[in-house]
């Protein structure tokens, strides 16, 4: 009798395991249900982990990055290739959503704001507002879903690059924590030309930018000095030849209001707006647009500067070291003799060039989302998965490219127009499956990598998030109004340019500047106690 009790009793546990199995399947339902923690991010907390990740339903993941969509229907090709890869692997599909450069930040904060049901999105802390979008509660909390959905990457990044991609103690992004870059922006300049000059070290300062830019406006009559379009401001690149300070990753829109004093003083919070610098820069770029250096109407110039450049039509561009890599080769080939150079902002001083923090590029989850295990799956595949990770990133090897003694060239045959391919996927690169390529200038490591490595300084605030509550209205102010009067100043079109600099300077004091400086000061001096403590 006990025998058939103690039977019974195994019998009747079964069916409770069974029940309560199918009870968690959420009447049919497979994705787990969305809560929301303190931070206000949404969190997952899926009730089948132990079953392991349910593909059975075929599902569209959506993945938002920034640059303009190809045209040339090559996008369209690679990708699908990656969908037959998808589909096998996981039963999904990817989808590429663009936000294209004309008003990026805004499209950007928009889209994140809509509630559209975002899956991956293109994340970067220090220029893309990534803790606010956090703050307002734009992306997915990560921490439960990362070890089932998306192991390899949860495996290979270690727990300090974690606690980088915290918001309110949750993981709130997926850093590209393991990926060499430099994005340090600085001046591109023709060595021909600035030899014609009698320039004949390498450009260290905008003093002598300035006496290439003259020289070409009085002996190249076919040629723009600089074809500047007024989207850019290149006062962070001022501040970083003329002061010590520090970026922090704080968005203000236009112009980079707030700093910090410098490397020996990172936790001491200022701004370049209201030093001398500023009043020295929009001198100097009025003097630059009464001689000529732009277009008269720049603030209104949609041109390409880079193909300008490319067409012999501009003497400069400006942007940072892995653009300068390509187009030196470009402009090889496009201009030969032209021996394209790069003066690096911080060259000037050489006292305030940060390493690159690991979440300058990386991955987060829409708040919304309505697939987010199947999106990490995607996102785990992209990173981990080498026949994946190069279809993104390379293309399609014989139409795209292909692998010639270890490094990456064009076919025989490739027509830029034709077969051209980018996916402009920022969020997850790894070194360990990128291909050296042909068309990135093979002197860049010797040259600019090597001059770095002998003034950089570690990134100090990996994980300093600054939490606007409490001044997002000034915030916001001060931003509005670093976008209605910094392009004019930039490019010298502001009239007196010291009476200008005032104007600015009340107009931010009008909006809430001295608040914003005071909070962001109180939020510093706790992060130096936390980092010191």
């Amino acid at each position: 009798m006990s025998n058939l009790k103690r039977i019974s009793a195994v019998l009747i546990a079964i069916m409770m395991i069974f029940v309560a199995a199918c009870s968690g399947n959420n009447g049919g339902n497979n994705e787990p249900p969305k809560e929301t923690n303190a931070g206000g991010a949404a969190t997952n907390a899926p009730d089948n982990q132990a079953e392991g990740p349910d593909t059975s339903k075929f599902v569209k993941i959506s993945y938002v990055v920034l640059g303009n969509k190809p045209t040339n229907g090559q996008f369209e090709k690679v990708l699908g290739e990656v969908n037959k890869l998808m589909k096998e692997k996981i039963n999904a599909e990817l989808e590429w959503k663009w936000v294209e450069w004309a008003d990026w930040q805004t499209k950007y904060n928009l889209l994140l704001a809509s509630g559209e049901a975002i899956d991956l999105i293109t994340i970067g802390t220090d220029w893309l507002d990534t803790w606010g979008n956090a703050q307002r509660g734009a992306f997915m909390n990560l921490d439960d879903l990362l070890p089932t959905y998306a192991p390899q990457t949860w495996n290979s990044i270690p727990e300090e690059d974690w606690a980088e991609s915290k918001f309110n103690g949750k993981i709130v992004l997926i850093p590209e924590n393991d990926y060499t870059q430099w994005v340090n922006h600085g001046f591109f300049y023709r060595g021909d030309w600035a030899k014609e000059a009698g320039i004949t070290e390498p450009i260290k300062d905008w003093e002598t930018i300035g006496k290439y830019l003259q020289y070409i406006k009085d002996n190249k009559p076919d040629v723009i000095p600089w074809d500047a379009a007024a989207q850019t401001s290149t006062f962070g690149g001022y501040v970083a030849s003329y002061s010590d300070n520090l970026e922090l990753p704080i968005a203000t829109g236009y112009l980079p209001i707030y700093a910090t004093k410098s490397y020996d003083e990172k936790y001491t919070v200022n701004s370049p707006v209201f030093e001398d610098t500023f009043v020295n820069f929009a001198k100097l770029m009025k003097e630059w647009a009464d001689k000529g250096y732009w277009r008269e109407d720049v603030l209104n110039n949609k041109n390409d500067a880079r193909a300008a450049l490319r067409a012999g039509l501009s003497g400069m561009d400006q942007h940072h070291t892995q653009t300068f890599g390509g187009l030196r080769v470009n402009m090889d080939k496009d201009q030969p003799g032209s021996e394209l150079q790069m003066f690096p902002f911080h060259r000037t001083r050489a006292t305030n060039l940060m390493e690159l923090s690991i979440t300058h590029g990386g991955t987060s989850v829409g708040a919304h989302s309505k697939n987010p295990e199947r999106a990490l799956m995607a996102y785990d595949l992209i990173r981990n998965d080498e026949q994946i990770y190069h279809l993104i990133n390379y293309g399609i090897e014989g139409v795209q490219y292909e692998v010639v003694d270890g490094k990456r060239q064009l076919p025989e045959g490739y027509d830029e127009a034709k077969d051209s391919f980018y996916a402009d996927f920022w969020g997850g690169r790894v070194d360990k499956f990128e291909i050296p390529s042909v068309t990135t200038w093979d002197q860049l490591e010797e040259t600019l990598y090597a001059e770095y490595d002998g003034y950089k300084k570690p990134y100090p605030y990996g994980q300093f998030v600054f939490d606007k509550t409490p001044v997002e209205a000034e915030l916001t102010a001060v931003t509005q109004v670093s976008g209605e009067m910094g392009p004019a100043i930039t490019y010298g079109k502001a009239g007196d340019p010291v009476k200008a600099v005032e104007e600015f300077r009340d107009k931010l004091k009008t909006a809430g500047y001295d608040k914003v400086l005071a909070e962001l000061q109180r939020q510093m001096d706790a992060y130096k106690k936390l980092i010191e403590g």
